[in-house]
C-alpha cells in the first residue's frame, strides 16, 4: 500500500514559503541588532555571548531550511524522513555547541584564576 499524497494547493505552498522568508528576514534583523548590542559593552562573557548568539542563529537558519523542505514534502513518509534528518542534525549540533561552550567557559575560568603580576 502506498502513502497517500499530500494534496496541498500550490498557492498554499507559495504562501507558506513567503511566510518563512518573511520570518527569516525578521530573525536576521534581530540577530544583527543582538550582535551589535553584545559587542557594544565589553565584558568577560562577551565572547561566550557572541558564540551562543552565533549558535542560536545557526539553529534558526537550520529550522527555516527545515520548514522549506517540509513545505515541499509530497507524502507523509517524506515529511517524516525530513523531520528525522532535522532532529538528528540538531542533536548532533547541540552536542557540538555544548562542547565548544563548555571548553570556552573552562578556558575563561582558568584565565581568570591565573595570577596577574
Amino acid at each position: 500500500m502506498s502513502e497517500p499524497k499530500l494534496e496541498v494547493p500550490a498557492e498554499l505552498r507559495d504562501l507558506a514559503e513567503k511566510t518563512i522568508d518573511q520570518a527569516e528576514r525578521a530573525f536576521g534583523m534581530f540577530f544583527e541588532a543582538a550582535a551589535k548590542s553584545v559587542g557594544a559593552i565589553p565584558s568577560p562573557g562577551t565572547e561566550i555571548s557572541k558564540q551562543a548568539l552565533s549558535f542560536t542563529e545557526q539553529n534558526m537558519k537550520a529550522a527555516f531550511e527545515h520548514a522549506r523542505k517540509l513545505v515541499h514534502a509530497t507524502d507523509l513518509q517524506q515529511a517524516l524522513q525530513i523531520q528525522s534528518e532535522f532532529l538528528r542534525s540538531q542533536f548532533t549540533n547541540a552536542g557540538e555547541h555544548m562542547r565548544q561552550i563548555t571548553g570556552d567557559v573552562m578556558s575563561a575560568a582558568k584565565d581568570t584564576m591565573k595570577p596577574k603580576f
